[in-house]
């Protein structure tokens, strides 16, 4: 059956592009037509990704955001922050497939956050382009799924973001977090992105754990506007990241106070309503997430525990788990972009991913 849909996807070089083109590939509504980036150009897409070796015949272009939106029905970004949003005027004013605007779908964070001043306080920049902040959904399929669908413009949620959002989501909609709620998350290399740093460089990595950007990182304003509008009040987000010796995948790991009442029976029915028909959301029934169940797979992982009540209160863990490159990244972008154009929301991210990871 021959596809019906054009793809093009601008800054393809790096790992989360090599995600989205995997998934496209494989897509079998929505064709592949061109991949652009600053690097590799005029080279096969095997050159930068081995995986896609022989897979393709598409190379590299090096094409103007206009250039590469032209006659397409959707573009995704796998663009670093601060760039996508420069580029994004000229890719909004493209003749799409159908005379208008192609759908974008953008994994940057230059269009996930509503407010101008936010963004630059937590991205150290003033947004080039404020007045197209409103006009993005901010795809998180859970929250916005109706929004999402039809929408020409979708901001993808940031890998810690996603895992953190999708642990506290039901808490924020049952009016359950309020104040401050701390968080860690533990993450893979890949989350830093392809080029080495000194951070990320493998010999310092390989047998390290290591903190950075703590109580700064920049996806904590998008998880406080996510709950926020789900209904978590006064939200005081304390969040600490922490690199690990692992090339994929993150374990978020969230405490709340709540009332005693709150046992943990109650809270896993809580969540399992709240996830109830979710294709990509689970809790396991005898463990608790881990990151090698759901790695190179658009699934998340959710589970809870819940201590002794004390004084009326008692402490509730909650953990989720995902691969940051795929619901943390570009397979929530593929979602998204099943979602906008009214497909199948499941189409080429129902793999399992591999066992052993």
């Amino acid at each position: 059956m021959a596809k019906t849909l054009r793809a093009a996807v601008i800054g393809g070089s790096g790992y989360g592009g090599a995600e989205m083109i995997r998934r496209l590939l494989v897509h079998p509504e929505v064709e592949l037509c061109r991949v652009a980036a600053v690097d590799h150009v005029g080279e096969p897409l095997g050159s930068a990704h081995p995986s896609l070796e022989g897979v393709t015949g598409l190379r590299f272009e090096q094409l103007a955001p206009g250039q590469a939106a032209e006659g397409m029905d959707v573009v995704l970004l796998g663009l670093p922050h601060k760039v996508s949003a420069h580029q994004m005027p000229e890719l909004l004013s493209a003749r799409g497939a159908r005379g208008g605007p192609p759908v974008v779908v953008d994994m940057s964070g230059d269009f996930r956050l509503r407010d101008a001043a936010a963004y630059q306080r937590w991205y150290g920049a003033a947004h080039p382009h404020p007045e197209l902040l409103q006009s993005f959904v901010y795809g998180l399929p859970e929250q916005h799924r109706e929004a999402i669908r039809g929408s020409g413009r979708v901001a993808s949620p940031g890998c810690f973001a996603t895992t953190v959002e999708l642990s506290l989501l039901p808490l924020a909609r049952a009016g359950l977090l309020e104040g401050v709620v701390h968080v860690q998350g533990i993450t893979g290399s890949s989350g830093s992105g392809i080029a080495p740093s000194a951070g990320t460089h493998h010999p310092v990595r390989a047998g390290n754990l290591r903190t950075y950007k703590p109580l700064e990182h920049q996806h904590v304003p998008e998880i406080a506007q996510l709950l926020s509008g789900a209904g978590a009040r006064d939200l005081e987000l304390r969040f600490v990241p922490v690199s690990a010796p692992l090339s994929r995948g993150i374990l978020a790991t969230s405490f709340v106070e709540l009332p005693e009442e709150w046992t943990e029976a109650r809270l896993q029915a809580l969540y399992r309503e709240a996830f109830a028909g979710e294709p990509f959301v689970r809790i396991p029934a005898r463990r608790l997430p881990e990151v090698a169940a759901v790695s190179g797979s658009n699934f998340a992982e959710v589970g809870l525990a819940a201590g002794p009540a004390f004084r009326g209160r008692r402490t509730v863990t909650l953990f989720g788990a995902t691969d940051n490159l795929v619901k943390g990244g570009a397979g929530q972008a593929i979602q998204n972009m099943n979602l906008a154009l009214g497909l199948p929301e499941r189409l080429s991210l129902e793999d399992p991913g591999p066992w052993p990871p």
